[in-house]
């Protein structure tokens, strides 16, 4: 559960590098994982040459699945964060647990205990309370707070398709070798998104640079990977509803650095989303 910890506080920046970005939200979203995947190459290279060779047709065909998912998820959550706020699309994008438990009992054939789902239930509980209380409430945060959440929500089912892809792939491969692959292809696909909507790839000031980095750094190399060995320890929807501590850290770093001052519906949601993380955890080591 450690590197579980440090992956959440490391994605919770993302959101925040994001929003400090100028570029396209597809342009950052392609450098995070090109420069996240390119420190992972020499090792690859170096240590894990026969892990590859070994790769069968129906593995690589996961990994094409998982990285294609893993592209529509940044593509549609960095692009909901120039509509919405921080709090609801990180809220909504971390809604995956509903996907992820529903495809690992029809998928995966993992069972969900009764805790579990009661631990699940209280933290989507809580991320409806984050999102939709203000709205409820007449607040409106960002030009277009429907569309951006409905990106976020769009992000939120690509990513269940990313974790349930890579717990599958994770029994069998190992953590270099299943990171390169599946990020390769991410890397891939949003180049071609990048493209097809006609953004430059190069000529942008040091400074998104700078953001660009340190989203591969914080968030990609820190977070998204240390998730991606977790998978190989623990079971999917432990993982995914874990990373609704994501929320609560993006909030209180929109607050300190953003100015987005937290509602009360915020931090009542974020105790909830705690409270069914823990619900969640415990409840698959009874």
């Amino acid at each position: 559960m450690t590197g579980l910890v440090v992956a959440v506080i490391a994605v919770s920046t993302g959101a925040i590098l994001v929003r400090w970005s100028d570029a396209p939200s597809s342009v950052a979203a392609f450098y995070r994982v090109l420069f996240t995947t390119l420190p992972l190459l020499p090792i690859a290279v170096g240590r894990y040459r026969d892990a590859f060779a070994r790769i069968g047709r129906r593995d690589l065909g996961f990994a094409t699945l998982s990285g294609v998912a893993l592209a529509l998820h940044f593509a549609s959550w960095f692009e909901s964060l120039a509509w919405t706020s921080v709090a609801a699309s990180v809220t909504l994008v971390q809604s995956q647990p509903v996907f992820v438990a529903l495809g690992a009992w029809l998928l995966l054939r993992e069972r969900v205990s009764r805790r579990m789902a009661v631990g699940i239930g209280v933290a989507v509980g809580g991320i409806a309370a984050m999102s939709f209380g203000d709205l409820l409430g007449g607040v409106l945060v960002g030009p277009n707070p429907l569309y951006g959440n409905a990106l976020a929500l769009f992000g939120a089912v690509m990513a269940a398709g990313y974790v349930l892809a890579g717990r599958s792939l994770r029994q069998r491969l190992a953590l270099i070798p299943h990171v390169v692959v599946v990020y390769g292809v991410c890397t891939v696909t949003l180049l071609v998104i990048v493209l097809a909507q006609g953004h430059p790839l190069s000529g942008y000031p040091p400074r998104e640079w700078a953001v660009f980095v340190g989203l591969a750094v914080g968030p990609g190399l820190f977070g998204h990977t240390v998730v991606n060995w977790a998978l190989a320890h623990l079971e999917s929807s432990v993982v995914s509803v874990s990373l609704l501590g994501e929320p609560v850290g993006a909030t209180v770093l929109a607050f300190a650095l953003l100015g987005e001052a937290p509602t009360r519906f915020t931090i009542i949601g974020g105790v909830v989303v705690l409270v069914g993380i823990y619900l969640t955890a415990s409840g698959s080591e009874a």
